[in-house]
């Protein structure tokens, strides 16, 4: 039985001998994956293949397998996303080891599209995550989609925040695509994709979370985005290694100034020293990044008016329809501080949703935050 087309992309990365740049170089000469399985050993070399990886390519024989593998594939709804196909990411095209196709749950829009990464400590503190959330959410009110790893702590809110401002985001995942990881977070995942967003992966099915996944997924964070965000991270966080490969593809670094007297803060700290642009709010990101935004089709402009059109439509909604307004409204008075422990306390709301509301409605200039977690209405 003849094999799939898929099946050959898949086969592009099993074969022994095989990397990212081999299959970007072979890609470029033969166009895709049935094209370089049709050719000879000696055309292989002659496109400057080494020999013995030319031989593995005409002798591989394992497609049966990868057909199984194509099937479950379409059982969990999920999809690869090709170097030929036209939502390829056109940022990751660029880099020095695009993979030659990603394995994907969610849609992936055709053309250029503004991204930005927003990564951290997985033991963030509450002013990371809330900066992490905030960030992500007035990004996405731009029409930004927002990158991360699904992790816990800082890329978890990031998703979220992206998700509070009714924007799409993207997780690009260190296990298979049909490994959610940290388990906890698959209904973040599938709010995510309900969302217009997408989960990525270039690891096959099956693959786990192992340690060594993680580096190498990095690399597909950074190469994804305009700029990568890292908001808090320590001498030795993972966050560091994705602004370094960020750096090595000529993407902006940005990080959010954090204490010297804590540990979680010391490697972003390290960033900031070394040329990363600090950032206090979402307008540092945006105004380094003016010039690729600005050359973006008129698309990205108009996907960024529909999601402020899609914000603005929901918040003038939500004081009337969603109970979770007022219920948090009636805690707070503009003469007095409260903190948000309280606030869930007598809410009955769990922290989640309680900050949820709070940045809401901190960015309709309806409540004040102050140092501490201490929240007020807005002095009229």
């Amino acid at each position: 039985m003849a094999s799939s087309a898929d099946a050959y992309w898949l086969a592009l990365r099993r074969v022994r001998g095989v990397g990212t740049r081999v299959a970007r170089m072979l890609l470029e000469r033969f166009a895709d994956a049935p094209g370089i399985f049709a050719v000879g050993e000696e055309e292989l070399v002659a496109a400057g293949v080494y020999r013995p990886t030319a031989k593995n390519i005409v002798q591989f024989a394992q497609f049966e397998e990868l057909e199984k593998e194509l099937c479950e594939l379409t059982r969990l709804g999920a999809g690869l996303v090709r170097w030929t196909d036209n939502n390829y990411p056109a940022n990751l095209r660029h880099i020095p080891d695009p993979p030659p196709f990603l394995y994907r749950r969610g849609e992936l829009p055709a053309g250029e599209t503004a991204c930005v990464a927003i990564v951290g400590a997985r033991a963030a503190s509450d002013a990371g995550l809330h900066m992490a959330r905030r960030l992500a959410m007035e990004l996405a009110l731009k029409g930004i989609v927002v990158v991360s790893g699904l992790a816990r702590g800082i890329d978890a809110e990031a998703h979220r925040g992206a998700l509070d401002g009714n924007g799409r985001t993207i997780a690009v995942l260190g296990s298979g695509i049909d490994i959610i990881y940290p388990h906890e977070h698959r209904a973040l995942a599938e709010s995510m994709l309900a969302k217009g967003g997408a989960l990525l992966s270039e690891l096959p099915l099956g693959s786990p979370p192992v340690a060594e996944n993680f580096p190498v997924r990095n690399r597909l964070i950074a190469g994804l985005s305009l700029g990568v965000v890292v908001v808090e991270a320590a001498e030795k966080s993972g966050s560091l290694i994705t602004a370094r490969m960020a750096l090595e593809q000529n993407r902006q670094v940005f990080a959010v100034p954090g204490s010297p007297l804590t540990g979680k803060t010391r490697g972003s700290n390290r960033l900031l020293k070394e040329g990363a642009r600090p950032v206090d709010c979402v307008e540092d990101v945006l105004e380094e990044l003016a010039p690729q935004l600005a050359a973006l089709p008129k698309a990205s402009a108009q996907t960024a008016i529909a999601a402020s059109a899609r914000h603005d439509a929901a918040s003038a909604r939500a004081p009337l329809t969603d109970r979770r307004f007022q219920t948090v409204l009636e805690h707070l008075s503009s003469s007095q501080r409260v903190h948000i422990d309280s606030i869930v306390e007598r809410s009955g709301m769990n922290a989640q949703s309680v900050l949820g509301v709070l940045l809401e409605l901190e960015l309709s200039g309806v409540v004040v935050q102050h140092p501490g977690k201490l929240f007020s209405l807005a002095q009229i």
